[in-house]
C-alpha cells in the first residue's frame, strides 16, 4: 500500500515527539534513530541524512563549546567572583540585581550552561557567606543566564541553530548582534521581575546556614556505626573477602580501629576485634548484617551529640555534593556498572533527584542528568572530581585546577572572535575555529581536553533533527502545516498570529527541548510568513527568542534542570515563577520585534 511522503514524514515525527516527551531514549539516541528511518523510508537521500553532520551550525555550535571550555578551565569567569561578592551587599534584591547583570552579560557570549556550571559553586560559597537560601539564589541564576543568551546570536546553540537554518531557507545568516536591540530590553525587563516580584515568590526550599548536608538528606536514619565482636566471623578478613558491600545495600564509609580513623580505600584493609565501622544503609540490612556476621549496632547517641557531617568529614575526609552534568558518561549507567567507589575513591551516601531524595539500593539507580550525588571519601578525591568534565563538585574549585595565568589569554581569543564575526571580517564559523584553535596553540586547552568540552549530545540532536527538517520541506509537509496556520492567520491580526508562533514554540520547548523546537517551528513559521505577506526574519526570530526563553518547568532547559537539585526546588516552584515571565514574554518580544524590524 502506498502512502505519500507527507503521510509518512507525519508519522515519523510524531514518533519522535512520543519519544521525546516519554523519555524511551536519550534524545540524542532519538534522533539518530528518525534520521536512520527517514533515510529507509526513502524521505532522504543518504547524503542528506548525515548532512546535519557537516552543517555550519553544528560545527559552530561545537566550536563554541570548546571556546567555553577555554574560558571555564582557565578560571576566566572566577574574575568576575570577587566583584559580585562586592556588588551584592546584604539585600536580597540588590544580590538577584547585580548577579543578574554579571551573569547575563557573560551569558551573552559563554555558552550559558557552562556559565551556570562555574556559578553554581560560587553561589554555594555566597550563600554560606551572606546566609542566603540558595533556593532563593538558583533559579534567579538560571532564568538570568537564559536571559543573557539572547542578547547575542552566540550566546546559546539555539541561536546559532536558528542563523544556520535562516541560511538554509535563503535568507542568510544572522549577524552576531542582529537580536541585540530586543534582547537587551527583554532582559533588563526579566531583571527587574526576577529582582522586584519573584523574591515574593520564590520559595525557602533550602538553608545553607541553619541546617548542614545530614539534615538535608536524612543523614541520621542511614548513616551507623557497628562493632565488630568476638563472636563476628568478620574477624582476620578484609572488607573485601567479606562480601558485605556486595550482599547487603550498605556502604562501609570508614573504619575506626582503636580510636585511628581509616579512610577511602578500604577493600583491602583487615578487620579486627573492636573495630568500628561506620556505614551506610537501611535498618533492615543492619539487622541482617548483625544476626548473619555477629557485629553489634553502636546506639546512635553520638549523633545526637554531634552532627552526622562532622563525623563523615573527620580527618582527612570529606562530605560534599556532586551534580551529573548533562554531557558525563555516567547518565544511563549505575553506580555498580561505574565502580564508582573505584573509579572516584569515593562513596555515594544518597542521591537527590528533583523532589526525590534516594537512599536505598543505590547501586541500581541509573543515573539522570541533574542528579546529586552526596559523596564522602578523601579530601584529594573531590580535587580529582573538581577536573573532570563530567561531575561538578559544588563547592569553589581549587585554584591549583585552574590555568590561570592563561584566563586573560583565553578571554581575549573569545573577544577577538566577537569582533571578526561582528564586523564581518570573517564568518562566525570561520572566526569559532579560529578561536579553537588559538585556545590550543596558548595553552588554554589541552588537545585532548577539547573532546571533553563538546556537548555531544547537543551535536547529535542537531545533526539528527535536520534531515527531519529536509524531509519535511521535501515532502510538503512544512507547506501544508503553514496552509493550516495560514486559514487560522486570516482571522487575526498580524501581531497576534506573531504571538500565536512564539506560545506554541514555547510550550513544545517545555515538551521537547529548546533547539527540536527551532527545527521544527522555525521553517512552518518562514512558510506561514511568505504566505502571508508579512517579514520572514520577524517570524523566525519569533520562534528562536521562544525557544531560548524557557522557564515553566526544571527540564525544558538544561540551566533549570542543573539547579533543580542543588536549590532543594519543587516542580512547581519553576511554575510558580516562570510562568508570570514566559505569559509577558509571549506579548512583549513579537512587539519589539515588530518595532525593531516590522512585519
Amino acid at each position: 500500500m502506498f502512502i505519500s511522503p507527507i503521510i509518512l514524514t507525519l508519522i515519523i515525527l510524531l514518533l519522535a515527539l512520543i519519544s521525546f516527551i516519554c523519555e524511551f531514549f536519550p534524545v540524542d539516541t532519538t534522533a539518530i534513530g528518525i534520521t536512520v528511518l527517514l533515510i529507509l523510508c526513502q524521505l532522504v537521500t543518504p547524503e542528506e541524512g548525515i548532512s546535519g553532520f557537516s552543517n555550519s551550525a553544528t560545527i559552530t555550535v561545537m566550536a563554541m563549546f570548546i571556546l567555553s571550555a577555554g574560558i571555564t578551565r582557565t578560571g576566566g569567569l572566577q574574575i568576575v567572583r570577587d566583584l559580585l561578592f562586592q556588588l551584592g551587599g546584604k539585600s536580597l534584591r540588590k544580590q538577584i540585581a547585580s548577579l543578574g547583570i554579571i551573569v547575563g552579560f557573560i551569558s551573552a557570549f559563554i555558552n550559558n550552561t557552562a556559565v551556570v556550571a562555574v556559578f553554581l559553586p560560587i553561589i554555594e560559597s555566597w550563600g554560606k557567606k551572606r546566609k542566603i537560601s540558595l533556593s532563593k539564589l538558583l533559579i534567579p541564576l538560571s532564568y538570568t543566564a537564559i536571559l543573557g543568551g539572547v542578547i547575542t546570536i552566540i550566546g546559546t546553540s539555539t541561536n546559532i541553530l536558528a542563523s544556520g537554518l535562516s541560511k538554509k531557507l535563503g535568507y542568510g545568516e544572522f549577524s552576531i548582534f542582529l537580536i541585540t536591540p530586543i534582547g537587551i530590553p527583554i532582559f533588563f525587563i526579566g531583571l527587574i521581575y526576577l529582582t522586584f516580584i519573584a523574591p515574593r515568590i520564590l520559595p525557602e526550599r533550602k538553608s545553607v546556614s541553619n541546617d548542614g548536608l545530614d539534615v538535608d538528606y536524612g543523614m541520621k536514619d542511614y548513616v551507623s556505626e557497628i562493632i565488630i565482636t568476638p563472636r563476628s566471623n568478620l574477624i582476620g578478613q578484609t572488607l573485601r573477602q567479606s562480601g558485605i558491600q556486595r550482599k547487603f545495600d550498605i556502604d562501609v564509609l570508614e573504619i575506626i580501629h582503636n580510636d585511628i580513623h581509616f579512610p577511602q580505600p578500604l577493600a583491602d584493609k583487615i578487620l579486627s576485634l573492636g573495630d568500628i565501622l561506620l556505614v551506610r544503609g537501611s535498618k533492615e540490612d543492619l539487622l541482617q548484617i548483625r544476626d548473619e556476621r555477629g557485629v553489634d549496632i553502636l546506639a546512635d547517641v553520638k549523633f545526637d551529640e554531634e552532627k552526622v557531617e562532622d563525623e563523615l568529614s573527620f580527618g582527612e575526609d570529606k562530605v560534599a555534593e556532586v551534580l551529573i552534568l548533562s554531557n558525563s558518561r555516567l547518565i544511563g549507567s549505575t553506580l555498580k556498572d561505574l565502580r564508582f567507589r573505584q573509579r572516584y575513591n569515593a562513596t555515594v551516601i544518597a542521591i537527590r533527584r528533583g523532589e526525590e531524595l534516594l537512599r536505598e539500593r543505590l547501586g541500581k539507580v541509573r543515573l539522570r542528568f541533574g542528579d546529586l550525588l552526596l559523596v564522602q571519601g578523601p579530601k584529594e578525591s573531590f580535587i580529582g572530581l573538581q577536573t573532570t568534565r563530567e561531575l561538578l563538585v559544588l563547592e569553589e574549585r581549587d585554584i591549583e585546577t585552574l590555568r590561570q595565568n592563561k584566563a586573560y589569554i583565553a578571554i581575549a581569543i573569545v573577544f577577538g572572535v566577537v569582533i571578526l564575526a561582528a564586523f564581518n571580517i570573517l564568518p562566525i564559523l570561520v572566526s569559532s575555529l579560529v578561536g579553537v584553535m588559538l585556545m590550543i596553540f596558548t595553552g588554554c586547552l589541552k588537545p585532548g581536553e577539547i573532546y571533553g568540552a563538546v556537548r555531544w549530545d547537543i551535536i547529535f540532536l542537531l545533526a539528527g533533527l535536520i534531515p527531519l527538517g529536509i524531509a519535511m520541506d521535501k515532502s510538503g509537509t512544512n507547506e501544508l502545516i503553514a496552509n493550516y496556520i495560514v486559514m487560522l492567520g486570516g482571522y487575526l491580526p498580524n501581531y497576534f498570529v506573531l504571538v500565536l508562533f512564539y506560545f506554541f514554540t514555547a510550550l513544545l520547548t517545555e515538551i521537547l527541548s529548546n533547539n527540536a523546537a527551532v527545527l521544527l517551528m522555525l521553517p512552518v513559521a518562514a512558510e506561514v510568513a511568505e504566505n502571508l505577506d508579512l517579514n520572514p526574519i520577524a517570524f523566525m526570530l519569533a520562534v528562536m527568542f521562544a525557544a531560548s526563553n524557557s522557564y515553566i518547568t526544571p527540564i525544558g532547559y538544561q540551566t533549570n534542570t542543573m539547579v533543580y537539585g542543588p536549590g532543594g526546588y519543587r516542580f512547581l516552584d519553576f511554575t510558580r515563577v516562570g510562568l508570570p515571565l514566559t505569559l509577558m514574554f509571549t506579548f512583549l518580544v513579537p512587539f519589539f520585534i515588530i518595532i525593531v524590524y516590522g512585519l
